[in-house]
């Protein structure tokens, strides 16, 4: 398989660049980020706490989910805005450091691939946990404020302050679980985005794809 693992933290660019990079090379995107925040949905929808480990594993398994480029049905609704908003924010550090989930969505993610023969997936473990023989590891980075200031541009509901805030707790939480922590993978190419457009770092990865 043509596999493609980006990783990296809040805010560096990694879905911009991910869509970009896939339909130059002619491959299919998944931004797993958004399966995660698809079981945070799930979980608050059923009215349950997204800290409480025992009962976030018994529904994850039974949680229908489509994926699609932009777009997310989780139990055949469309939660394609609701996954980005605060609630589901706050929630899915939570859930995603459940082991029993992410057990369950690397399963999915690899199942998506193999279904594909390959393509362009980002998230947090994609190079370390889920694909660490991909093609090409990525890992993107950028200054905190830069980061913030993205973010920020997206949530135009929520101040400069409060994104910087809360890309800090979720840093935090996302290289501190014990259960895949977000990581450079080994071989993994380092790219900082702050001072680069999306332009400039698709090329630059193209450049690295072995032909």
């Amino acid at each position: 398989m043509r596999i493609i693992a980006i990783d990296g933290p809040a805010g560096s660019g990694k879905s911009t660049i991910a869509k970009r990079l896939a339909t130059r090379l002619g491959l299919e995107y998944l931004d797993t980020g958004a399966m995660y925040r698809g079981i945070a949905f799930a979980t608050l929808r059923r009215g349950l706490d997204p800290s409480d480990q025992e009962d976030v594993a018994r529904i994850v398994r039974d949680v229908h989910m489509q994926v699609g480029e932009g777009t997310i049905t989780v139990d055949d609704v469309d939660a394609t805005i609701e996954i980005r908003g605060p609630e589901v924010t706050r929630a899915v550090s939570l859930v995603a450091a459940n082991p029993e989930v992410r057990t369950e969505m690397v399963r999915r993610q690899r199942e998506w691939a193999t279904e594909r023969g390959g393509g362009v997936l980002e998230g947090r473990d994609i190079g370390t946990v889920v694909f660490p023989d991909a093609v090409l590891k990525v890992y993107l980075t950028a200054r905190p404020e830069v980061r913030a200031e993205r973010r920020s541009k997206e949530v135009s509901d929520l101040s400069y302050e409060t994104v910087a805030s809360d890309l800090a707790r979720r840093d935090a939480l996302d290289q501190g679980r014990e259960t895949s922590p977000l990581a450079e993978a080994d071989g993994a190419l380092v790219v900082d985005t702050s001072d680069l457009t999306v332009d400039e770092v698709v090329e630059a990865l193209v450049a690295k794809v072995p032909s």
